[in-house]
């Protein structure tokens, strides 16, 4: 099956806008396979380097000349970050191709870890260089029948498209040793890798739940900074989400902690070795994965001037997902493992405080009805095309 993902015309749409794009994703998210359709029909043609290639690092041994000599074409490099000395030469060599009239389309770069490298590119590239995150395959781009082996197996394609479900349990579980084994002394040289690894299963254990930094740092034996850092590498790697507290004035008293959700659902069930859809079911990481599955698909599918918070307060009343709009709390967002959803209080009282009128409860089914509180259940997709269009 070939998945078609909406990334590309964005990617196309960018790269015809600014003279360097950097496309940031997560290992084996899709981004080689992305940038290499792009460059099939590019006009003028493409150049493709794999900086982990020995061969092509030596065709940049003298980067200035050879990336000099590929003219007009649009040159693709992937895993940039092994090799950040070459912002520099690429800042000249696109000033040097918009004199000569070439404005757009110059470089597409490709990296895993996101902030280092735009803080490198952002240095370096200011006003010549566009940012593209891509995720895993999202809920718009597979079939709305078969939602449930996206949400059991994740969005990493090739995890997706197994054979079946045992091949991908491995290849997830394989996933996660290779980023400990590999990626996390690659990114972060001094964090022990295997204490990351018990982070990251604990996260998977807590899918959801309120940050308790000197709980996980007690558990693990660490110091509650050293903890910080560790998850701050997971979100660095886009592997880790942490959904800020909304924290305006509306004269309550509120939950100041994030939620942390492991972003891909496929992940999340590897780390706690959920093979099946009958495991998943019977454990109590079922409901929690779904609202991070949910969370993780709205967001992808969100246009940006959407941003994402959790909203609690002390005296109980908590929204899920509360989108905020041009700084204006917009939509109030539950979900709900159940095709009978029901709402508490709670959500109410949110809604009043942050007086918000659109009102959603995602649940699994397809079919829009209403339900109390001036809310409607709403199934995934239909959620996400409203928030696309945004």
């Amino acid at each position: 099956m070939m998945i078609t993902r909406q990334a590309l015309s964005t990617l196309t749409e960018r790269l015809n806008e600014s003279p360097a794009v950097v496309l940031l994703g997560p290992r084996q998210v899709g981004k080689t396979t992305l940038a290499l359709q792009l460059a099939d029909t590019w006009p003028a043609g493409a150049t493709y380097l794999d900086l982990e290639r020995p061969a092509d690092r030596m065709r940049l041994s003298d980067a200035d000349a050879f990336l000099r000599a590929q003219g007009g074409k649009l040159v693709i490099l992937d895993e940039i970050h092994r090799m950040p000395g070459l912002f520099e030469v690429l800042r000249g060599i696109i000033d040097e191709r918009r004199r000569a009239g070439q404005r757009f389309g110059h470089f597409l770069l490709l990296g895993s870890a996101s902030l280092d490298l735009m803080q490198q590119s952002s240095e370096t590239l200011a006003g010549r260089v566009a940012y593209l995150e891509i995720g895993p395959v999202h809920a718009l781009e597979w079939p709305v029948a078969d939602l449930d082996t996206l949400w059991l197996r994740g969005g990493f394609p090739d995890s997706l498209l197994a054979a079946d479900g045992g091949a991908s349990l491995r290849w997830r579980e394989d996933f996660v040793r290779s980023y400990l084994q590999r990626d996390v002394p690659m990114f972060a040289p001094r964090l022990p890798a295997e204490t990351v690894g018990r982070l990251w299963t604990m996260l998977a254990h807590q899918q959801g739940a309120l940050l308790q930094q000197s709980r996980l740092a007690s558990s693990l034996g660490v110091s509650s900074p050293a903890v910080e850092r560790y998850i701050d590498l997971l979100v660095d790697l886009q592997l880790v989400r942490r959904l800020r507290p909304w924290s305006g004035n509306v004269g309550k008293r509120l939950v100041k902690a994030p939620k942390v959700y492991v972003r891909d659902s496929g992940l999340v069930h590897a780390l706690l070795g959920l093979g099946s859809s009958h495991d998943l079911a019977g454990h109590p990481v079922c409901g929690p994965s779904f609202e991070g599955f949910c969370i993780d698909n709205l967001m992808a599918a969100a246009s940006p001037n959407c941003t994402p918070y959790a909203y609690r307060t002390h005296a109980g009343a908590e929204i899920d997902l509360l989108i905020e709009r041009a700084g204006q709390p917009w939509m109030a967002i539950e979900i709900k493992r159940s095709t009978a959803p029901t709402l508490s209080k709670g959500f109410d009282i949110a809604c009043a405080d942050l007086n918000i009128a659109q009102r959603y409860v995602v649940y699994p089914g397809t079919e829009r009805f209403s339900l109390r509180y001036g809310a409607q259940a709403i199934g995934l997709v239909e959620l996400m095309q409203i928030l696309s269009a945004g």
